[in-house]
């Protein structure tokens, strides 16, 4: 049986008493950093075996893991804070594991963003986008959801937060946000603001950012007074699709729908 197990993101007694048994119980486990996750199994005195399982490693060792399940073995996999396959290794190996068939399961635990989401008393639905690419990518992705009616939950670091905040201003305006800083530690930080003064807060550890939602562009723009104008000029219904799509947000499928129908 593999296991993916959630492991305390700040305060260590933050553990289930389940996860202290499955990581007692394994043959062997993997995880990040065997530095990092040896004080967290020291401290319940877990003596298992340690294999290092990180983003550079990720694919072979996922192979070298399944074939330990297939011969029997039982495999717990942890991320050094957190649950693992969020913005942590771990999709791969559970990917791998349902091509090959093999028994998995996940024990529950902290989540850095669900954390950060009840502290935020924001609305739901919510969208988790992770940490942005460190160049103008960050821009692209941005774009894809400038426009929906969610509230967006990113991950950044110290080092990032700065030109992540400034990219953020950039596509999706002038919006409040919640950054939460060093959860369920000692100097645990919620820090409200907005997008065009930042954050001005101690650049340490690790950040989760929030945006508020922002207005959906459809709800702004007259889709059907627009798609018409369009048609006017001279488009076709699928060029016309393309670009109010281009603009709001919506599915070009759903737009092209939406003027056979009228």
């Amino acid at each position: 049986m593999l296991y993916l197990v959630a492991t305390p993101i700040g305060n260590l007694k933050e553990i289930t008493h389940r996860a202290v048994e499955v990581l007692g119980s394994v043959d062997y486990i993997a995880c990040e950093d065997t530095r990092t996750s040896r004080v967290l199994l020291d401290a319940y005195d877990i003596r298992k075996p340690l294999v290092a399982y990180h983003k550079f490693n990720e694919t072979k060792a996922s192979a070298d893991i399944i074939r330990d399940l297939q011969n029997g073995k039982n495999v717990a996999v942890i991320s050094d804070a957190g649950m693992p396959g969020i913005s942590d290794p771990g999709a791969i190996l559970v990917r791998a594991a349902i091509q090959a068939g093999v028994e998995y399961t996940v024990v529950s635990g902290p989540s850095a963003l669900i954390n950060a989401f009840v502290l935020s008393g924001y609305e739901t639905p919510f969208t988790f986008i992770g940490f942005l690419p460190e160049d103008n990518k960050a821009v692209a992705i941005l774009e894809k959801y400038a426009h929906i009616d969610s509230t967006l939950i990113f991950y950044c670091s110290p080092h990032s937060i700065s030109s992540d905040l400034s990219r953020m201003y950039q596509v999706l305006g002038d919006r409040e946000i919640c950054v939460v800083r060093e959860i369920s530690k000692k100097f645990e930080d919620i820090h409200f603001d907005t997008l065009s003064t930042g954050y001005t807060g101690t650049l340490k550890g690790e950040f989760v950012v929030l945006v508020k939602k922002g207005t959906p562009l459809e709800q702004t723009i007259d889709v059907d007074k627009n798609m018409q104008t369009l048609l006017d000029m001279g488009l076709t219904k699928t060029d016309a699709s393309k670009v109010i799509a281009k603009l709001t947000g919506t599915k070009k499928s759903d737009l092209y729908k939406r003027l056979n129908n009228n």
